[in-house]
């Protein structure tokens, strides 16, 4: 909002203009804080309803003398020129940004090890010419006793990278051995107890009481519009499913993940304001008093312009004030708390909990969250984790958790320049003193308390006009604060600090991170620090630093995050890091060693079904009768009549160039369970390859035959001497006592024709 003397100077050039007959229109985006700038302006008793409002976002207003208009813009007013300019990012980089951030397992290079859903594990040795002779590419698995597989793309869906838990070397399967099929029996039976588990879980949940929020009040409207940034579809979403559990019966139990910085915390402020503005009490749990600062800060920022009594309760509050803020949640003069582990506390009562907010969910151990599910039975909850969850983990927990995935990155988030080398003091004074001289800050990150002061010692000497301050978790009561309180308001240039940053923390102006023995952090852990900076449209540089005698090895290993730059490459860094961080916090170790038989793509697959079997009963797949849909009509079906040719049936390498997007490609044709799948694909190939050709259209239609074939539970349709025979149960079905015989001859005509014998076969 504007400072006073910029308002007075407003309001006098208002009047004037009044006076001299101008016309004064606000171009807002948010009309909201229009309004509540122009309640501003108008406090002194001046009456400015004349001025007009124009549902416009502009970057920066203009005057036209000769009609006498003044056309202001708010962003401009308000001083947020880059928040709109980042928001006006063409169609073409949001697309881009999404497709990255849904990238799947599915992705693997040569030397990876992969899973085939039917043989097993693998190793894949690339992409080679169809050894049939057919004039395409195959994907080649080597499997144990130097055995190869060849795939054709067309069936390389069924192909993943295999990852598992921990696990250095992998051991091939045999090809037609039947250690595999025993090994997925085995993953199967287990998959079904603990979904079972979880959906126990969740209807014991919903069978408690707890309390109704209402619908949004028109300040909640106001506050929302006030946000200065654009939100994400994804985030608009969550925000959407977390006020719907709001206001329903039942407690909320909403887990929202999100990759580093894509919005989370949004999400919880606007649970907070409709929790407060329904007149109940929130808590906000933080595993670290600097990331309970941090959201203190924000919410007080925020919410200054509503009377929302907001206070902090941590270890670096002095006695008194903590028994302050304990006396004011007990009587209720407190409505929002923020506050680590001591909000656990048997002396901390709240008068009227609505909802708890807990942050960094996967930092906090099983007794917390034990206790966490024992105090807050009744409340809505809202858990925030910044360990990204892959989307094939995430479709097969949605049936049993309520969750929300924030997989879009902000408007203008550019991603982070990352460079590993050698430690040189003279890289280090030049990367501090290149981002101070464009108005930035650094973080120098040291992991050692020990020898702290010694490093920063150091950069004081290097770069003696820098305002350098230290910050660890072992400092005392009111050291660490002041530290903090110095960088977050831009008094200090250089943070030198331990992980206390990895949490959470948010400084916009903070864009270079300098890690020093970057050899002794996991890949993850990598990710989450270089997550500190490039929080803004500015571009953000991170440095790895090395000793010179561990070059080699360690350099190999730590570049490897060079890798994942792109935006939304969290849970990659987490399976190349071998950890699984997310799915071991949300699947728990009793499954690891399923996980690490099939490899975690199979097994999130095996999930889903299992969480789609019990709670809508059993279904024949579509996948039990793919294979013999795919492969036994084309015999006969897909040869044309006139030419005797056999017509293709798959996406063409013309038509989708890029082999693995083409992979991509197939994988949702043969993951389509539905006909309503199948017309959503169509427009979205057409409208980003171009004109469906005929192959792709045949592959379309087999498509359709499959699932229709899996509604009525046919195991397998086949075309004999221009006769259609549908199995069922080992059994052929015959219409009227006999099979019933194709008229046409094109063959998508004659598919079109199987699928309606399909669709007129009475259910089993």
């Amino acid at each position: 909002m504007l400072d006073a003397v910029k308002a007075d100077a407003l309001r006098e050039q208002l009047t004037a203009w009044r006076a001299s007959g101008w016309r004064v229109v606000v171009a807002a985006g948010r009309l909201g804080e229009a309004e509540r700038f122009l309640e501003f302006i108008a406090s002194h008793g001046a009456d400015f309803s004349w001025i007009e409002f124009l549902p416009l976002a502009l970057t920066r207003g203009f005057l036209h003398p000769a009609s006498r208009l003044a056309v202001l813009s708010d962003a401009a007013l308000f001083g947020r020129v880059a928040a709109l300019r980042a928001t006006r990012l063409s169609g073409r980089r949001q697309r881009a940004d999404a497709a990255r951030a849904a990238a799947d397992f599915s992705e693997f290079e040569q030397g990876d090890a992969v899973v085939h859903v039917e043989h097993g594990i693998g190793v894949f040795e690339g992409f080679v010419p169809d050894p049939d002779g057919g004039g395409g590419e195959v994907l080649a698995i080597n499997y144990a006793g130097d055995a190869r597989l060849y795939v054709p793309v067309s069936q390389a869906w069924q192909v993943s990278r295999y990852a598992g838990l921990g696990r250095k070397s992998v051991e091939l399967s045999e090809l037609g051995g039947k250690k595999w099929s025993r090994a997925k029996e085995k993953a199967t039976a287990s998959v079904f107890d603990y979904a079972a588990r979880m959906l126990r879980v969740q209807a014991e949940r919903q069978s408690v009481q707890g309390f109704a929020f209402g619908a949004d009040k028109p300040w909640q409207h106001e506050f929302e519009e006030a946000f200065p940034f654009s939100e994400t579809p994804d985030q608009v979403r969550a925000i959407e499913e977390s006020k719907r559990d709001m206001e329903a019966p039942r407690p909320m139990d909403r887990l929202i993940c999100g990759d580093v910085g894509f919005g989370k915390t949004e999400v919880a402020i606007r649970a907070i304001f409709k929790a407060v503005m329904e007149g109940r009490q929130a808590a906000f749990l933080a595993p670290t008093t600097v990331l309970a600062a941090q959201h203190f800060r924000t919410l007080r920022e925020r919410m200054s312009d509503y009377p929302v009594a907001i206070e902090l309760l941590s270890r670096h509050r002095s006695t008194s004030e903590q028994q302050a803020v304990v006396r004011g949640l007990r009587e209720g003069g407190v409505d929002v708390v923020i506050g680590t582990h001591r909000l656990m506390s048997p002396d901390v009562v709240f008068k009227n909990l609505g909802l708890v907010v807990v942050d960094e969910e996967q930092r906090f151990g099983v007794r917390h969250k034990d206790l966490f599910k024992e105090r807050f039975r009744q409340v809505d909850v809202l858990t925030l984790s910044a360990t990204p969850i892959p989307r094939t983990l995430y479709l097969a927990l949605v049936g049993a958790r309520d969750m929300s995935l924030i997989e879009t990155p902000p408007p203008g988030r550019q991603p982070v320049e990352t460079i590993v080398c050698a430690y040189d003091e003279r890289l280090i004074r030049d990367a501090i003193q290149r981002e101070i001289a464009r108005g930035g800050q650094v973080y120098f990150l040291h992991n050692r308390v020990r020898s702290i002061e010694k490093v920063a010692g150091r950069i004081r000497a290097l770069c003696p006009q820098a305002h350098v301050v230290v910050g660890h978790g072992q400092m005392g009561e009111g050291e660490l604060d002041p530290v903090m309180t110095a960088f977050v308001s831009g008094h200090a240039d250089v943070l030198v600090s331990t992980t206390i940053i990895e949490s959470g923390l948010d400084i916009p102006n903070a864009n270079t991170i300098i890690i020093d023995r970057a050899d002794r952090f996991g890949l993850a852990d990598l990710y989450q620090l270089r997550g500190r900076v490039g929080r803004s449209g500015v571009k953000a540089c991170a440095y790895l630093l090395l000793p010179r005698d561990l070059m080699g090895a360690a350099r190999k290993r730590v570049s490897a995050i060079k890798q994942y730059s792109e935006l939304g490459s969290g849970f990659k860094i987490a399976m190349r890091d071998l950890e699984l961080r997310g799915a071991g916090n949300l699947l728990g170790t009793a499954q690891s060693g399923h996980i690490i038989a099939v490899g975690f793509d199979l097994y999130c697959r095996m999930l889903k079904r299992a969480v789609d079997t019990l709670t809508h009963g059993a279904r024949f797949s579509r996948s039990e009768c793919a294979v013999a849909v795919d492969f036994l009509i084309t015999r006969e079906a897909l040869y044309h009549a006139a030419t005797d040719e056999r017509a293709p049936a798959f996406l063409p390498s013309a038509w989708i160039g890029d082999t693995p997007t083409r992979i991509a490609c197939h994988r949702q044709l043969a993951e389509a369970e539905d006909p309503a799948a199948l017309d959503a694909l169509e427009p979205a190939w057409r409208d980003r390859f171009g004109p469906i050709p005929p192959a792709a259209r045949n592959a379309l239609m087999l498509a359709r035959i499959a699932i229709a074939a899996a509604a009525r539970r046919i195991s397998s349709v086949e075309v004999r001497e221009g006769k259609v025979r549908f199995e069922r149960r080992r059994e052929w079905i015959q219409p009227g006592g006999r099979f019933p015989r194709l008229t046409a001859t094109e063959p998508l005509t004659k598919l079109r024709e199987i699928l309606r014998l399909l669709d007129e076969l009475p259910p089993s």
